[in-house]
């Protein structure tokens, strides 16, 4: 290519020549320059720094380097101690990184459940922060649209009855027994509230019957719009009451606490918490709600006025927060860890993305610490939507969910009436009922986030796989579909076990035999058991033998029962035992032995050749 230059002296210099030297002597100069762009701090997560590229701003969440190790804590009222430790850890650690904030005028919000900062800025703040001492790291604090189930038309109608979901996993028999789960305080973090709707205003614990407070009872942790909903909000920000911007809240609410036959607990009391705008949720509200329930504050209050004797007993979460949208799955984890670690039960539904394997896979499901639900329909098979494990999105191929509970059409209330979802939104406020009953029978288990686990677990319908999700046998109990089996709160509060062993385990024609018999008591009220022992063919006596009997709670029964086999027989005993209690459980033990031919033992000749 040729340039033609002309100086802006007269030289009289116009010939092609000249514009070739210069040329080639300003090559050097037209190459592109060395990159000046700063390669991202290893702290960083990788979506915060590419959201940040071009001068862009991001909500984050600068996590602390220094984290207060709960694994030893002393007995006692460990909600105080863990708000405690937590709070005094964060005023301490977040003091001169809140005063630079403050000097530039950058809003933030500080947690201590976590010990970090929610903040808005730039990749130059970015790397600013990250560049800090005290900071352990920096993550997405994004938007995430959380696929809520639709729900059926509404029908304004109050249910006239039980709901089936409710008889499905026995609940109205342990109210039989006196437990609506009366003295327990369940809490909901959801798309809010609808606070006096028939069925849940009479067992809100802000209501009295004459007067209404929303102090320690309801926090909204949306404070500003989004811009993925469209301008405003149908209940505001920062709104002073429950209030429910698109229904999802108070059906799960209903199913846990809701009056009519449409809750699983209705004796109990709620509190609770909007953790998103619309179906829109971020880490920061979640953690926000969690942060408020480990000890509640007055509405517009801080952490500092927080008080933890009025933090629920059971927190239920129907939502998720996917890692690939920018949610960072350890600091949620942190914070469903501390929350246990206070003596609370993390109910979190398991997702609806099956029914292929390894498809729970979202936070906080996959997590070790929340008791994670699987959806089942009204013949406990596992429904298709429902999420399956084992987890192996984080690599440790953790089975799950842990339990599962009715969640195909699940009637329960809305704002302006009640209607049908389906999804495993609407299994998980049935455990957190069935927690509830269990502790109103049993207070002993109130604080003991393991024992109700253990309780709700081995008390389950058990329910074998299909899928051979994680290696799962036929017959294997539990598994990556169901979890141990279908929550039943009447065998976790009245639970019965029949068992035996024959003395010896295998006999002769002729000869005798000992059954011994055991009956235990599993459950927290007394029961009156009719116990019926089924006696084998080709024994005598023959026939069938039948006690009664009262049993308290861990009270064991035990009988023992002699017979002779036949001559002549050989080939399986079968011996049957059967329990029922009048509280409306039963258990069977079946026990199969053999009859087998005597040995005969012959002289051995030796012989000398």
């Amino acid at each position: 290519m040729w340039v033609y230059w002309r100086s802006r002296w007269s030289t009289g210099w116009h010939r092609p020549l000249l514009g070739l030297l210069l040329l080639l002597l300003a090559l050097p100069t037209l190459h592109p320059p060395a990159s000046t762009e700063r390669p991202r701090p290893a702290n960083v997560a990788p979506w915060v720094w590419e959201q940040t590229a071009d001068g862009g701003e991001v909500d984050l969440l600068v996590v602390l380097r220094e984290q207060v190790n709960l694994e030893a804590m002393p007995r006692g009222d460990r909600r105080r101690y863990v708000a405690r430790r937590l709070q005094e850890a964060a005023l301490r650690t977040q003091t001169n990184l809140r005063v630079m904030l403050a000097q530039r005028g950058i809003p933030y919000r500080p947690f201590y459940v976590v010990n970090a900062l929610a903040v808005r800025g730039d990749r130059g703040l970015v790397a600013e922060l990250a560049a800090r001492p005290e900071v352990a790291r920096i993550v997405g604090d994004p938007w995430v649209k959380v696929p809520l189930p639709s729900p059926e038309p509404y029908a304004t109608a109050a249910p006239s009855a039980v709901e089936w979901n409710v008889r499905q996993i026995n609940a109205d028999d342990v109210w039989a027994l006196g437990f609506t789960g009366e003295g327990v305080v369940v809490a909901g973090q959801d798309t809010g509230y609808d606070w006096d709707h028939p069925a849940l205003i009479d067992t809100y614990r802000g209501w009295d019957g004459i007067t209404v407070t929303h102090d320690y009872n309801w926090h909204d942790a949306i404070h500003e719009d989004n811009s993925h909903t469209p301008s405003g909000n149908p209940c505001g920000f920062n709104s002073p009451e429950p209030c429910d911007d698109q229904g999802h809240g108070t059906h799960t609410m209903g199913t846990m606490v809701g009056q009519g036959g449409i809750g699983v607990a209705p004796g109990a009391r709620w509190i609770g918490c909007r953790n998103m705008e619309q179906g829109w949720g971020k880490p920061s509200t979640y953690i926000e709600c969690f942060e408020f329930f480990l000890a509640p504050y007055p509405v517009g209050g801080t952490f500092l006025q927080g008080d933890p004797d009025l933090a629920p007993h059971v927190i239920n979460n129907s939502w998720y927060c996917p890692p690939e949208e920018g949610c960072d799955w350890w600091t949620l984890q942190t914070v469903v860890e501390v929350v246990r670690a206070a003596g609370i039960l993390v109910v979190v539904s398991a997702g609806n993305d099956g029914p292929g394997c390894s498809t729970v896979r979202n936070p906080p499901a996959i997590y070790e610490a929340s008791f994670s639900v699987g959806a089942t329909d009204a013949a406990d098979n596992i429904a298709s939507f429902s999420s399956r494990g084992p987890v192996t999105v984080d690599g440790s191929n953790r089975r799950k969910p842990d339990i599962s509970a009715p969640g195909v059409f699940i009637r329960s209330s809305v704002p302006g009436g009640y209607t049908q979802m389906s999804g495993t939104s609407m299994a998980g406020p049935h455990v957190a009922g069935a927690a509830a009953l269990l502790w109103s029978a049993a207070p002993s288990l109130i604080g003991d986030v393991d024992g109700t686990e253990r309780v709700l677990e081995q008390s389950a319908r058990p329910r074998t796989p299909t899928q051979g999700c994680g290696g799962d046998g036929p017959e294997d109990v539990p598994n990556n579909d169901y979890g141990w089996g279908v929550v039943d709160a009447l065998r976790a509060v009245a639970g019965v076990v029949a068992g035996q062993q024959a003395t010896p385990n295998k006999v002769e024609p002729g000869t005798s035999l000992t059954y011994t018999l055991y009956v235990t008591n599993t459950g927290y009220v007394t029961l009156t058991a009719a116990i019926t022992d089924h006696l084998p063919a080709h024994v005598l006596p023959t026939g069938v033998l039948t006690w009664a009997t009262s049993l308290p709670p861990g009270g064991v029964w035990t009988g023992t029962v002699r017979v002779t086999t036949e001559v002549g027989y050989l080939g399986p005993l079968t011996n049957t035992l059967e329990v029922k209690t009048a509280e409306g459980t039963a258990d069977a033990d079946l026990l199969v032995i053999p009859v087998v031919r005597p040995w005969v033992f012959l002289p051995v000749v030796m012989r000398q050749g």
